[in-house]
Formats: structure tokens, C-alpha cells, sequence
């Protein structure tokens, strides 16, 4: 029906949570945190086009673990948005998802799929949608699609919903590799023995590899313990990153996922073509994070 003009192709990166704080939790269940998160410029793809009806399709390694019907975000996104533009404002769309990362593994995969689908719709659509109206309806989703709408290096309060983006912070060289292990999130934070922990120290003033390596060596996640009782492969997988030679390992979010931290692009490369030899049956992809400056939306 339409030309290949009208297909808007979007990243939507995984986010990693360098630091996660659990710092108390809501009468409604809710649980705060302060955490640093970035975002990586490996991740999923979506593409999203007009149609003569709604469709909706997934590729990618992990395909099969992915939802197609309504429970799938990517299409609560689309109907969220719908309701907010009313139809006729908001016809039909193809959406397709070729799904690279690993399904709930702590990397907030869902979130940022969603949250790209809402931002390519407001651009298909022509809508009159600011950056504030847009992350409160991608928090009527859940508390990660205001972070994945962001999708640069943040500090994020509340249940997740209160952003400040960190200037400055360069580009880090990660490794991500989860052992093939998917996690609950509500499991996690059911089993959390504290959820009444400090906040964050404040930021390096001069932000660098060393400075942020060193910062995070005070910090937590909180969230890790409980994540590695409930499923001891994490272990397994933070010990790896180590020894191939990762500047700092650390779980991701609620898991299983877990970050390495190196120097250089080209060293995470090496380190992630060992750890893939040793552990084919693993996830891991080397990547690097986004900066504060970059067009977190473009090309990789």
C-alpha cells in the first residue's frame, strides 16, 4: 500500500543499570530506587509502517520467547498512544520486531521496545506529542519506558519515573553475557531481605573509565543478591566477565543479565569472542553505551 519511504526503522537499545539502589517502597507496593543507567547501542530493532491494517511481526534470536498478542508491550504502546491521539488520527500500522536480546534478562528489552515503537508512531502519525506527555504515557506502561524514551546515560528516583540526565558521560565499552537464564522481576524483589538502603553517592566531577570504575566500586545493586540466590548462574556469569578481564562486573537491573566494564571497544570485542567460545550456548554481546550528546536514536 504505502512506499518504503513511509517505514520508520528504530533502535531500542538495552538498558543497563550500572548502580541500582533500592531505597524503600510505596504503601501501593511500588519500590523506589535511584539508579545510573545507560543504554547500549546493541539492542532490538523495530520497523513500523502504515498499513490497510494492523499487524504485527517478530524475527530475531529470540523470537520465540516473545509474545504476539496484546500482553506484548510493543502493541500496548500502539493502543496506549491510539487512545491518546483518538483513531482517525492514528491509522492502521505493520510493526515488526526483530528481538536481539534475551527476554526478561534485566536489560529493560520490553520497555525499550515499546518505548521506540511510541516514538516512531508520533513521527508515522504527524503527532503534536511533547517528550512530557510522552514518557507519562510510556509510564502508564511500566516504570522503564520513561528511562528507555530518554535512552541516554540518566539517574533515575522514584519508581524509575524521575529522570535527570547525567552531562558528559562517555561512552563505556561493556560486555553483556547472561547464561541462557531467564529471572521474575517480582521474584526478585519479593525475595530482597532490605529495601530501606542508602541512596547513590554523588557523581565523579570529571567523568572518565577510571573515575566511573572507581565510583561504582562503592556502589550496589541491590537487587544482585537475591537475583543469584533464586538463580546461581549469575554467579557463574559475573566470574567469567572477570576473568576475561573486565575493569568491573556487575548484574543488570533485576537479572540475569550481567555488564563488564572494559577500557576499550576493541578489548570488550576480544573478550566477548573468548567468552562466546567458552559458553556458546550464552548470550553476550560486546557493545558500547551511549553517551550524553549522541543521537541515542540513530544508527548504531
Amino acid at each position: 500500500m504505502n512506499s518504503g519511504a513511509s517505514i520508520r526503522a528504530s533502535h531500542a537499545h538495552a538498558k543497563i543499570n550500572l548502580a541500582l539502589h533500592v531505597t524503600g517502597r510505596r504503601a501501593d507496593g511500588y519500590h523506589m530506587i535511584e539508579s545510573l543507567a545507560v543504554f547500549t547501542r546493541f539492542g532490538d530493532r523495530i520497523e513500523t509502517e502504515l498499513a490497510d491494517s494492523d499487524g504485527f511481526s517478530v524475527s530475531g534470536k529470540y523470537a520465540s520467547a516473545v509474545p504476539a498478542d496484546d500482553s506484548n508491550l510493543v502493541l500496548k504502546a500502539r493502543d496506549a498512544l491510539r487512545r491518546e491521539a483518538s483513531p482517525q488520527h492514528a491509522p492502521a500500522v505493520a510493526i515488526r520486531l526483530e528481538k536481539n536480546l534475551p527476554v526478561a534478562s534485566g536489560v529493560g528489552g520490553g520497555s525499550s521496545d515499546a518505548a521506540a515503537v511510541l516514538r516512531a508512531l508520533v513521527q508515522i502519525w504527524g503527532l503534536d506529542v511533547g517528550d512530557a506527555e510522552l514518557a507519562r504515557i510510556g509510564l502508564s506502561l511500566g516504570a522503564d519506558v520513561p528511562m528507555c524514551l530518554a535512552a541516554k546515560p540518566l539517574i533515575a528516583c522514584g519508581i524509575g519515573d524521575e529522570l535527570t540526565l547525567v552531562p558528559g558521560f562517555p561512552a563505556l565499552g561493556l560486555v553483556l553475557a547472561n547464561p541462557g537464564t531467564a529471572v521474575s522481576t517480582a521474584d526478585v524483589f519479593e525475595a530482597l531481605g532490605r529495601r530501606d538502603n542508602a541512596g547513590l553517592p554523588p557523581l565523579p566531577r570529571n567523568l572518565d573509565f577510571h573515575s566511573i570504575r572507581n565510583w561504582l566500586e562503592i556502589t550496589r545493586n541491590d537487587l544482585e543478591p537475591a537475583a543469584r540466590a533464586i538463580q546461581p548462574a549469575i554467579g557463574k556469569a559475573l566470574s567469567v566477565l572477570n576473568k576475561a578481564g573486565a575493569g568491573f562486573a556487575r548484574m543488570s537491573g533485576s537479572g540475569a543479565t550481567c555488564f563488564g566494564l572494559f577500557e576499550t571497544g576493541n578489548v570488550a570485542k576480544r573478550a566477548a569472542v573468548d567468552i562466546r567460545s567458552r559458553h556458546p550456548g550464552w548470550f553476550v554481546a560486546a557493545t558500547r553505551s551511549v553517551t550524553s550528546e549522541a543521537d541515542a536514536h540513530g544508527q548504531d
